[in-house]
């Protein structure tokens, strides 16, 4: 190694470890002399980085018999489900004439809240992807994803929406061409106009409203877990606002509200997942379609899913995901292929561009100068949906995500999982729309007498009918177990403090309740029970939501004003060292000059004396 290398490696030796010490003090001044929250908080004082007071995630369980449980959370939220379960079970009849008054209310009375709610959160969502937090990293500047990208997106969509991607897929697309929503005016019922319409509200009701919850909710439960150590609750993302009070009450009272809003929007897939797996074999086999085979159905899957629960998120979760999204993917191409493939393709970029458009209008629609209650049976309830699988969604996506920057995690989490739905459902409903425009089957008929046997008439027009059908069948009970088995893992961590790692018999215990409701939401009223316990408890957990917005905001701009102080110091400090390390190279050239300046001189001298000698 020559003697200028040596130098070039010395000195960035030396600016490395000018730049750590300077980075170290920048921080620690930083966090120092912060400025406090204001706002809504209970102590105006509160900050990110104060200690005092702090718990460890599970620090005050109980534990014994194989369960590590937060007492006052797993109590309240297992007392409530068990007199919800018994009501329901003791007096169906009366539960099911509730469910729907109580539907029909919400909707009626509630639904311009739940609309206003999902639309100021997507501005949230943009807003933070493209504002200033945008570079911010998911565990601090050195962390890195632990999963692959497909991985990734992967077990986004399957434990996303898994289940209603498939049940919804020919259900929804064929009712809308039937009963176009009144927004669009009066369309005439299988006209080309109803088609673009009805693909144009399932677009809306699967795309970035639903991915841009998740995306909020996820991003603070990762932002507070693992930038500021904060337990994986729900709970946690409130610590801007109450401060060290998440420990108690206020904190009890938010992760009661996220189980029971997670249990039943996994209760509502669930439910809907049974139904069409039952519809499937009836259409194979004949069974009956009943809510006694359905319940048997409830109990045989979920026997399945705590298998995948007690592998554990790596081993479980991901190896299902992966594997039912190969199967997935391969059922999608067949039905692209076997299908009107051209219509599929032109209907998919036509049907993006018109929900493109539409998007604003459908957004703030609210059937106001209607006498019709049209979204409370669609928009409202899958708003409501949607809310209520936040807490369980992105606390999935928030433990799978670590190491993604803000921009990253937002845009990944809406806008990927939105095109493959956007695709799923034009192949799916473009071919259903294609069969029943041009009389090749008649969809609509069988989805007037049961919505979860849309599927399955629109394949069995399609070559090797019963070998789809039985792939549906496969695919919604393995969507039943990856929503299963990761909502277990969810509603265990929010029920245990925020600890990762629970005893086996608590995973169990969860996935065990989550068909419980599931079963009774079905003897109680089928699918209006199912909608009703989604908008119900949907409709509280928006206002959480809401404040969530504005508590992510206040801690990702703490750490952003902090990262800034801490990038100026280390500019500063590399702008010196390079300012110093010119001037020592110039200082150097001089001495250079000089003394070759010297030697000549000299030489020169003695050159003089010697001709004056001779």
């Amino acid at each position: 190694m020559n003697e200028e290398k040596k130098k070039e490696l010395a000195s960035a030796k030396h600016l490395a470890k000018k730049l750590q010490k300077a980075e170290r003090e920048a921080r620690k001044r930083a966090i120092k002399n912060r400025k406090p929250f204001k706002g809504l908080q209970i102590r105006p004082t509160v900050s990110l980085f104060d200690e005092a007071g702090r718990q460890e995630p599970g620090e005050n369980n109980w534990e014994g018999y194989g369960f590590d449980i937060h007492p006052q959370v797993t109590m309240f939220s297992a007392l409530i489900l068990v007199l919800f379960i018994a009501g329901t079970l003791l007096f169906p009849g009366q539960a099911e004439d509730l469910f729907n008054s109580a539907l029909a209310h919400i909707t009626k009375n509630a639904g311009w809240f739940m609309i206003a709610a999902a639309n100021i959160i997507v501005v949230a969502a943009l807003f933070f992807a493209f504002g200033r937090y945008g570079n911010l990293r998911i565990g601090g500047a050195e962390a890195q994803p632990e999963f692959t990208k497909f991985a990734w997106y992967a077990m986004l969509l399957s434990a996303g929406m898994g289940i209603g991607l498939l049940f919804w897929s020919v259900a929804e697309p064929i009712s809308h061409l039937n009963k176009p929503s009144p927004m669009f005016g009066g369309l005439g019922a299988g006209t080309p106009e109803a088609a673009q319409a009805a693909m144009a509200t399932t677009f809306f009701h699967w795309g970035i409203h639903p991915w841009a919850i998740y995306s909020v909710v996820a991003l603070g439960l990762a932002f507070f877990a693992y930038n500021r150590g904060l337990p994986l609750t729900i709970r946690s993302v409130f610590y801007p606002i109450i401060g060290n009070k998440i420990y108690g009450f206020w904190g009890n009272l938010i992760d009661v509200l996220s189980v029971l809003a997670t249990l039943t929007g996994l209760a509502t897939s669930l439910g809907l997942g049974v139904s069409q797996v039952n519809a499937g074999l009836n259409h194979l086999f004949g069974i009956e379609i009943s809510i006694p085979i359905q319940v048997g159905l409830i109990i045989g899957i979920t026997a399945l899913a705590t298998t995948s629960v007690v592998m554990g998120l790596d081993g479980g979760v991901k190896r299902l995901s992966e594997i039912n999204m190969i199967l997935a993917g391969v059922f999608l191409i067949f039905i692209l292929i076997a299908g009107p493939t051209v219509y599929i393709m032109s209907g998919f970029t036509q049907n993006i561009g018109y929900y493109v458009s539409n998007f604003i209008e459908m957004s703030l629609w609210t059937e106001t100068f209607r006498d019709t209650n049209w979204q409370g049976g669609w928009t409202i309830f899958y708003w409501a949906w949607w809310i209520s699988w936040s807490p369980f969604v992105g606390m999935f996506i928030a433990r799978i995500s670590k190491g993604r920057t803000v921009r990253e995690f937002i845009l990944g989490v809406m806008l990927i999982p939105s095109l493959l739905s956007f695709f799923w459902m034009s192949v799916f409903g473009g071919s259903a729309i294609f069969q029943e425009t041009n009389g090749i089957a008649d969809i609509i008929s069988a989805v007037k007498v049961d919505a979860s046997i849309a599927l399955f008439a629109m394949v069995d027009a399609l070559p090797f009918s019963s070998i789809l059908s039985l792939v549906g069948v496969i695919l919604v009970t393995v969507f039943f177990v990856t929503s299963s088995d990761s909502g277990s893992l969810v509603v265990d961590h929010l029920t245990s403090g925020g600890k990762l790692d629970s005893p086996v018999p608590q995973r169990v215990f969860w996935a065990v309740m989550e068909g419980v409701v599931a079963a009774t939401l079905l003897i109680g009223g089928g699918l209006t029970a199912l909608q009703t316990a989604s908008i119900i408890t949907g409709l509280p957990f928006a206002i959480i939501l809401l404040m969530m917005v504005y508590s992510l905001n206040a801690g990702l701009k703490q750490e952003f004003e902090i990262e800034e102080v801490v990038r100026r110091k280390v500019r500063e400090v590399r702008e010196d060292h390079i300012i110093n390390e010119v001037i020592n190279s110039v200082v150097h050239d001089h001495a250079l000059i000089d003394r070759e300046e010297e030697v000549v001189n000299s030489k020169s001298s003695k050159k003089s004396e010697k001709n004056k000698k001779e």
